[in-house]
């Protein structure tokens, strides 16, 4: 549960929704199983993943964030991080995976686009969420969010390929062992 106000400041410091501390520790004490957590070398978390299985759609993993540490940007750790959570939630026989993204994030968008691609599957973009889903803050106004489904997911094919070098391969076993529900 230590990591929850370390992924909040993490989440805060890089343009994602500002959501409540509390929600983050909660989410590292309910959802360790099904999130992740990318550290350096000294430990500092730079990434995370974190999402949970839909109650109403028990094949179905849904993601909530993902947020890279902008010194980490451009190292394609949010794929690797992702990849990694596919991998996990497909041997435990889910087949499909959710996200929402603003229709203006380009980035994202990629990222669930080559994720699929590269899981043979496809991935299919409906809205979801409208402004008036939204609650009105100071004339600020949440943006729409579409939902991508992205299956039926398969293991990714050579997983190791991503990786093109010795320290990106540690740093995929560092990835691999500090999944968030064995450093709570």
């Amino acid at each position: 549960m230590a990591d929850g106000r370390l992924l909040w400041a993490l989440a805060r410091d890089n343009g994602l929704d500002e959501n409540s501390p509390y929600a983050y520790v909660m989410w590292c004490r309910d959802f360790a199983a099904t999130s992740v957590v990318a550290r350096d070398a000294e430990g500092t978390p730079r990434g995370f993943v974190i999402g949970h299985v839909r109650p109403d759609a028990p094949d179905t993993y849904f993601l909530w964030q993902v947020a890279v540490d902008s010194a980490c940007r451009g190292r394609r750790l949010a794929r690797r991080m992702l990849d990694y959570i596919g991998d996990r939630i497909a041997e435990r026989g889910l087949t499909h995976l959710e996200a929402t993204v603003t229709p203006d994030n380009a980035a994202s968008r990629a990222l669930f686009g080559s994720f699929a691609r590269d899981r043979g599957a496809e991935p299919v973009w409906t809205p979801l969420f409208e402004r008036e889903h939204f609650p009105q803050d100071g004339g600020h106004t949440h943006e729409p969010e579409d939902l991508v489904r992205i299956g039926p997911l398969g293991q990714l094919a050579a997983a190791e390929a991503l990786w093109d070098s010795a320290e990106l391969a540690a740093e995929a076993d560092r990835l691999r062992q500090s999944a968030v529900s064995g450093r709570n």
